[in-house]
């Protein structure tokens, strides 16, 4: 396991990146970062060691031309435009849950803001018990250590937060997601990313939320077991082309503290207009599993606190928590 730290190296790669496409001169990198030039290019060095393309050019200086396609804190620190969420990065290679590993980091008093990463998992799960497929590197499974100033019946409101977040940074890499309720996201119908929330809380406090994403980035069809190829996909499907596994995690974690610093700031009001508006539930004609059985109406809207409001043949149903399954869209002037 690795962490963020704000070694030489790191440091190098940083600049490098900051630089894009412009060579940086060994004379700059060591004047800014206090190092001689033997130091520089010792590691820049290592950093072709890992994998990373550095062109060095006589007079003009060092390129960063390729980054490895890995999610270590090497490669998502210099990325990262984030205040908190990131700045402490718990990265595997391999890991059965980055949800059950954040609850312990997050029992064992991690800050706000930490976030594990895993390159596969050997049992993620989903929502209601389900597990979460997680071939090894191809997608981004990570858990984010949140501690908001909340009451716990405020707590659900995160995983909304999380879905337009996790929405806007698909949208930003080229796929026109949408949000399925509560919290799935969809291309075509078909899954591309999924949520799964938790907490710990008193009756009047909430200690720590996690919130886990996967979000299928590269994944081809033979990367899906036999069962979930008819209903899952990926960006790199829909997009025709592989997605930056590394800059999708920075982007991801940008927006969701910027959402995140919403909700904290402005409440749960401007998160619901933008849930609705990213919504692909409704104005549908849906079928819900509740604890309390099955009900098909037409899904109308969410309440102040999320729920989903579905008009059955009885009338107004408000539904905590269940499986939502899309029958058809319904015209509202009834044409």
């Amino acid at each position: 396991m690795a962490e963020v730290a704000s070694g030489s190296e790191e440091l190098v790669l940083a600049f490098l990146a900051e630089a894009a496409d412009d060579f940086v001169s060994g004379e700059a990198i060591s004047g800014k970062l206090g190092l001689s030039r033997a130091a520089v290019w010792k590691h820049v060095n290592a950093l072709r060691g890992q994998g990373y393309r550095i062109e060095a050019v006589s007079a003009r200086g060092y390129r960063l031309t390729a980054i490895p396609d890995r999610l270590g804190s090497l490669e998502i620190g210099p990325l990262l435009n984030t205040q908190e969420l990131g700045h402490v990065l718990h990265c595997s290679v391999e890991l059965p849950s980055t949800n059950d590993r954040a609850r312990e980091l997050a029992d064992a008093g991690a800050d706000h803001g930490e976030v594990v990463i895993a390159e596969s998992q050997t049992a993620g799960r989903g929502r209601r018990g389900r597990t979460w497929a997680s071939p090894a590197g191809r997608n981004l499974y990570l858990s984010v250590v949140l501690r908001p100033n909340l009451p716990p019946q405020r707590a659900p409101e995160i995983t909304l937060v999380a879905s337009v977040a996790a929405c806007d940074a698909c949208r930003k890499a080229g796929v026109e997601a949408g949000i399925k309720w509560p919290n799935d996201l969809l291309v075509g119908g078909r899954k591309v990313a999924g949520i799964l929330t938790e907490l710990s809380a008193e009756p009047d406090l909430v200690h720590w939320v996690v919130l886990g994403i996967g979000v299928n980035l590269n994944s081809g069809p033979a990367d899906f077991p036999a069962e979930l190829r008819g209903v899952a996909t990926s960006l790199s499907i829909e997009r025709g082309q592989p997605v930056p596994r590394a800059l999708f995690a920075a982007a991801l974690l940008s927006e969701l503290e910027q959402w995140l610093d919403r909700h904290a700031s402005e409440g749960f009001a401007p998160i619901r207009a933008a849930w609705c508006e990213r919504s692909v539930t409704l104005g549908r004609e849906v079928r819900v599993d509740a604890d309390g059985g099955e009900l098909t109406g037409v899904a109308e809207d969410i309440d102040a606190s999320g729920a989903l409001l579905v008009r059955g043949k009885g009338g107004l149903v408000r539904i905590v928590s269940g499986d939502v399954r899309m029958v058809a869209r319904v015209d509202p002037a009834g044409a």
